[in-house]
């Protein structure tokens, strides 16, 4: 080692780089002491290796603590959601002893925030509960609204679930009275809805009396103001045409038996493609096979009309104006078509109100 160097770290400790003070080249100390110049050689080589270390090693430090944190937060969110159980979101969410439900899969959360911002009006959303099909709707909808969704087990492929008449459709909508079943055994009463409905009013005021099965006409023909509240008359498939889309049970014997016998139906009708089944008529069907042992109710036509009625008579929509409670957008097939509609009669409330959603904006 040359002397001058020997001498220079005798005297001197190596120092810190990242000290303010650098130590001077074994030169300079001999000459002058004056601090190196970051223009010089030195300096500059001291500048270059100073910023290699920064970039290299500065943005490790303290990450381990940072990701591996939020990871392990991420992890047992999703953790919890999964073993989120029916009996626990319904005891979350359930007032008076009544859920209101709907099932949804991802396709389909537009409308389920439409849906929810009616409601959300009625000051009724805290009494919702949505089954999500998928577990991207599940961790969606929980992520932003916590414990208002569940998934039931199986989850679906989300995509094959939105083409009415698919098999993935018929799959979707038959676990409905299955879902239905187990919140009644659980106890509670329940409102199920289709999301592609609008809410105007309050239904509940219409669930008179205590019946055990409260449901809708799909039949486009009007019906006076006054008409039967009992099971209508079978058509030409031999079962009435009520819809499953709005469907009101209360936590008795006779709801149940109806949800079995609906079960019973769909598994006697499975969906194939010369016959490409839904879970309505099977529904039709165990209306009209208990009818004598249960207790049925069919709500007001003009307050729970249907799509092809509200909006496609014009004439009966303008003599009924004030009446309507839940408008459902049926008799129309595609999202895009359903959307336009809704927006033409100023019912797609996403647009400019999605913040009264609990959901806000998706």
């Amino acid at each position: 080692m040359p002397a001058a160097m020997s001498s220079f770290l005798h005297q001197r400790p190596i120092q810190n780089p990242f000290s303010n003070a650098y130590p001077m080249s074994p030169r300079s100390s001999s000459t002058s002491q004056r601090p190196v110049s970051i223009f010089g050689p030195t300096g500059l080589f001291i500048l270059l290796s100073l910023m290699v270390f920064i970039g290299v090693f500065a943005p490790w430090s303290g990450m381990p603590q940072s990701i591996f944190s939020n990871s392990k937060m991420a992890s047992s969110s999703l953790s919890k959601w999964r073993h989120y159980s029916l009996a626990d979101a319904a005891s979350f969410v359930a007032k008076n002893g009544t859920v209101i439900v709907c099932a949804v899969s991802q396709p389909y959360l537009p409308f389920l925030n439409n849906w929810l911002i009616s409601i959300t009006r009625q000051k009724h959303q805290e009494k919702v509960l949505v089954i999500a099909e998928d577990y991207a709707t599940l961790d969606k909808v929980n992520g932003k609204w916590p414990g208002h969704a569940v998934l039931i087990p199986p989850a679906l492929v989300s995509q094959s679930t939105h083409k009415f008449g698919s098999q993935g459709f018929f799959n979707f909508t038959a676990r409905r009275p299955r879902h239905l079943l187990q919140i009644l055994e659980l106890g509670y009463n329940v409102m199920y809805n289709d999301v592609d409905m609008v809410w105007l009013g309050d239904p509940f005021p219409y669930l008179e009396g205590n019946h055990d099965v409260y449901f809708t006409d799909d039949m486009t023909a009007v019906k006076p103001l006054n008409h039967s509240h009992d099971l209508p008359p079978p058509g030409k498939k031999g079962r009435p045409y009520i819809c499953s889309c709005m469907i009101f049970l209360r936590a008795t014997d006779g709801a149940k038996l109806v949800m079995k016998k609906w079960i019973e139906e769909l598994q006697a009708q499975p969906w194939s493609k010369a016959q490409k089944a839904n879970d309505q008529p099977a529904f039709n069907w165990a209306l009209l096979k208990t009818a004598r042992v249960v207790d049925l109710y069919l709500l007001p036509q003009a307050a729970f009309p249907t799509g092809g009625l509200y909006f496609k008579n014009k004439t009966w929509a303008r003599q009924t104006k004030g009446m309507h409670v839940i408008i459902h957008n049926n008799y129309i097939l595609g999202f895009e078509k359903k959307i336009k509609r809704f927006r033409d009669y100023g019912l797609w409330l996403v647009d400019d109100h999605a913040l009264e959603s609990p959901l806000g904006r998706l």
